[in-house]
């Protein structure tokens, strides 16, 4: 009978008539049932001594914990709460063991609240009792509560062991708490469990999370002994910090010391080197996921149709896509979005009426994409038929990214004030992404007054933000305002604000280049700007007019030419052009947006030099020549 009970329990479909049997077991009375009410009524229904179960045997009370048990297994929270009733109504609610299993079901269903109060009524708690919904609340949150009941826990006498360590640190990595973290650190030293692989990889994690990834490899420094989480540990530190060199580094110290990575760490490796423009060690870490067999991870290999995307290599993205054999939504969504942001709009909405004829549900990320590309390719019609489609068809409610991108699209056909209208009339609050995506069209199409309206929102919700002024400064310039650009150097000064040094690089044969505005200072320098030159003579017979408004109104036209001549990605460029063989595809990373020029500049450069360009900034803004 008890195997019967178990295999209920574990298919969920533990009822009333199973748990009678536990009770005529502890019970002569035959005439109790189990009800699916609370716990207090049948209490008050069942009058039971506290005092009834101590003389039972061991048979009954292991059958209990079985039960409670294969509810923890299969997560079946509706036979569990069954078993707790009958609990309290038999004496049992307090019992520390029986009680911590509750806390464990509860715990695992995402019913906190419920688990805390298992645990309260519970007078006799030892450690593993505490463990265990700290945990709960490290997993599900608050993430406070699990700090609290730490605390709590040291107050009331008990020692935190090697599991209290790496749940509470884990709290103080959701919310980004290093001062709390660096306390348990100290604690964990003082207990003698920093050397602990798990509490290891915890003071890792969090802080990494923190932002602090040189006081994570410090721990990891510090270990006598290291096993595969551990690594991985230090691995994703390296990728979640944006330092996706020092992450490969590690891998290949981790392989050769006979370590495996996990498909988590390389999905964490990948994303970095997606974010941070480093294809090369993405596509080291691709060639490491296809010999150790990972090439059929679902996972792994979106996160590479991510990264070939980001990186500019949509026709890599898409052969890596169609090969995936499972296609969930956040594949399609790296695709969508991977031409959505390089202008391939008709691509993107290719593969999005793909996606639905498949049957594949699109989510709030999907649209995003989807209205990016229309932004980006300049599909007007199209673009208000997906954002209205989301509400209207999938029940998705538009939130700011999505207004964001409706925003530029208006922009971009020079509807500004539709674009103004539609931001006021959000329902949510409008962020720094939609008033700079109003300013940056303001910059386009020459608006000062809109551009007014919207710099004074972005210096409300950012005022330190240097380059909404410059970029206000900008439209001045280019409206022959030079008091206006005054009036912005002045606000500038008085705030001790800055623009932003901008600095461009590229990798050429490993070895990172990298150049400011103006740059004389690299050993090829008298190359680089003669091939701008000659570049320059190329373009202009082309057709190339260089846009030379926004420079200093007070400097010659030569010097003007000269300044926009200077610019660091155009540094960075000619440098590629003189440094690799000719069809090379170049790849350049700026810190700050791409001036307007520069963006028409590298078009026009690609075409004459038939070569394949693309320049990523905080926009990710792409020029790239057509096949």
């Amino acid at each position: 009978m008890n195997s019967l009970l178990l295999s209920r329990a574990r298919s969920g479909g533990l009822s009333s008539r199973c748990l009678f049997f536990l009770k005529f077991t502890y019970s002569s009375s035959s005439s109790l049932s189990i009800s699916h009410q609370d716990p207090s009524y049948l209490k008050s229904r069942y009058q039971f001594s506290e005092t009834t179960f101590p003389h039972l045997d061991a048979g009954p009370y292991s059958s209990l914990l079985s039960l409670l048990q294969a509810c923890i297994s299969a997560k079946s929270i509706s036979p569990g709460k069954q078993i707790h009733g009958f609990l309290v109504v038999n004496g049992l609610g307090e019992d520390t063991v029986l009680g911590t299993k509750l806390v464990n079901l509860y715990s695992l269903c995402n019913c906190v609240a419920y688990a805390r109060q298992v645990f309260e009524r519970i007078s006799k708690r030892n450690v593993f009792l505490w463990n265990v919904l700290i945990r709960g609340y490290a997993w599900n949150g608050p993430f406070e509560e699990a700090i609290k009941l730490f605390y709590g826990m040291i107050d009331v006498g008990l020692r935190p062991d090697n599991f209290t360590f790496p749940f509470v640190l884990k709290a103080c990595a959701g919310l980004s708490a290093l001062k709390v973290g660096k306390e348990v650190h100290e604690l964990a030293v003082q207990t003698g469990w920093e050397s602990d692989v798990f509490v290891g990889a915890g003071l890792i994690d969090m802080y990494a999370k923190c932002g602090c990834v040189d006081r994570a490899h410090e721990v990891f420094n510090k270990m006598p002994e290291r096993d595969v989480v551990l690594w991985n540990s230090m691995v994703g530190a390296y990728a979640q910090n944006g330092r996706p060199s020092e992450a490969l580094s590690l891998c290949r110290e981790m392989t050769l010391k006979g370590f495996r990575l996990t498909d988590a760490s390389l999905v964490t490796v990948l994303s970095a080197s997606a974010d941070s423009a480093a294809l090369p060690q993405g596509k080291e870490i691709h060639g490491y996921s296809w010999r150790h067999g990972f090439a059929a991870h679902e996972r792994v290999g979106t996160a590479l149709v991510d990264m070939y995307a980001k990186g500019g290599l949509v026709q890599n993205a898409r052969k890596l896509f169609d090969r995936l054999a499972e296609k969930r939504t956040i594949s399609w969504n790296a695709m969508i979005a991977g031409y959505g942001m390089h202008g391939h709009a008709a691509e993107a909405l290719a593969l999005f009426d793909e996606m639905k004829r498949t049957g594949s549900v699109p989510d709030h990320i999907t649209f995003v994409g989807v209205l990016s590309a229309c932004s980006h390719g300049g599909v007007m019609d199209e673009g208000w038929e997906f954002f209205n489609s989301m509400k209207r068809d999938y029940f998705i409610e538009p939130g700011v990214e999505h207004y964001t991108c409706m925003v530029a699209l208006l922009g971009h056909f020079k509807r500004l004030n539709e674009a103004y209208d539609l931001i006021l009339s959000m329902p949510v609050q409008p962020d720094t992404g939609i008033w700079g995506s109003l300013l940056s069209s303001c910059k386009i199409h020459k608006n000062v007054q809109l551009g007014e309206i919207a710099l004074q929102k972005l210096i409300e919700l950012e005022p330190t933000d240097a380059g909404n002024y410059v970029m206000l400064s900008n439209i001045y310039a280019q409206s022959g305002n030079w008091e206006g650009v005054i009036k912005m150097r002045t606000m500038m000064q008085e705030r001790g604000l800055k623009k932003a040094v901008a600095c461009s690089w590229i990798k050429v044969k490993n070895q990172v280049h990298a150049f400011l505005a103006g740059d004389t200072t690299h050993p090829d320098s008298e190359k680089i700007y003669t091939e701008l030159d000659i570049l320059r003579g190329l373009m202009e017979e082309a057709g190339y007019v260089p846009d030379t408004a926004p420079v200093f109104h007070d400097v010659e036209d030569d010097e003007k030419m000269n300044i926009l001549q200077s610019h660091s990605e155009r540094l960075a460029i000619a440098f590629g052009l003189i440094s690799t063989s000719p069809g090379t595809r170049l790849l350049i990373t700026k810190n700050i947006r791409i001036c307007d020029d520069c963006h028409t500049f590298i078009k026009h450069a690609s075409k004459v030099v038939q070569r394949e360009i693309v320049v990523r900034d905080g926009c990710f803004r792409k020029a790239i020549r057509n096949s």
